[in-house]
């Protein structure tokens, strides 16, 4: 949902296919994509309570979470039916729904010719046969060293590099870096600014470079755009709240 947001307050049409319960919680989430001008026609309604993700956040911005799935768990291959394949368009998913479903929405990418991106988080092993079906793995420097098993960021970007298309590892204060058969491509500074709270970091990266890639751009300059909304969104309380308009990025850019 969080990358959804960031997506669409760049100005990308975004669909979102995702479980909610019956709940006044899911009730809130399918009114704040509305909201955005997202489309929810895919978005389910569970018996199960909605997802949420407990949140706490130290005195240097740093966020720690624990997600409780709830009605992701109940997003199942089968929900994926309404997916469509359209012209230049990006999917993304990440671990918080069952890996099956995720492996699913893969492969219809590969038989599609849609171009996937995954975040793997909350991080678990990924087969090779997995990772080969993703086109761009974003990973958090934590996430790159649990998947590749390498003590260092750059070390895991080149080893999960081989294993899939492109590898964009997010370093926080550091920036982010890309990798590309077994070879880094490119380092992406961070803007230096005092955080509030990194939540949604990650997810604003994301969302910010797939509609940057989408649009045409190359990935140092989608990185570029990334790197200035995250830097935007952790000096602001919140998650999706904390999100910058393409007009702030725009403004920091220039």
């Amino acid at each position: 949902l969080n990358q959804a947001v960031a997506a669409a307050r760049m100005g990308a049409r975004v669909s979102f296919v995702g479980a909610v319960g019956r709940d006044s919680y899911g009730d809130r989430l399918i009114e704040l994509l509305g909201t955005a001008g997202i489309d929810t026609t895919a978005v389910l309604r569970s018996e199960l309570s909605t997802g949420t993700a407990h949140i706490t956040v130290d005195g240097r911005g740093r966020n720690s979470i624990v997600v409780v799935s709830g009605a992701n768990a109940e997003l199942t291959p089968a929900a994926l039916a309404q997916l469509r394949p359209e012209l230049d368009g990006w999917l993304l998913t990440q671990l918080e729904v069952p890996l099956p479903t995720v492996v699913v929405a893969l492969a219809w990418c590969r038989r599609h010719r849609v171009r996937s991106m995954l975040t793997p988080a909350p991080v678990t092993a990924l087969s090779e046969e997995v990772l080969a079906q993703v086109d761009l793995l974003v990973p958090n420097e934590i996430e790159a060293a649990q998947l590749a098993g390498a003590a260092s960021p750059e070390g895991a970007a080149r080893w999960l590099s081989r294993r899939c298309g492109d590898v964009v590892v997010t370093l926080g204060a550091d920036g982010s870096l890309w990798a590309r058969a077994g070879r880094i491509v490119h380092h992406e500074p961070s803007r230096r600014v005092s955080p509030v709270d990194t939540t949604a970091a990650g997810d604003t990266f994301v969302g910010v470079l797939a509609t940057r890639l989408a649009e045409g751009a190359e990935l140092p300059e989608a990185m570029r755009w990334a790197s200035a909304a995250a830097a935007i969104g952790v000096t602001r309380a919140g998650a999706s709240s904390s999100m910058p308009a393409r007009s702030e990025v725009v403004a920091l850019l220039s």
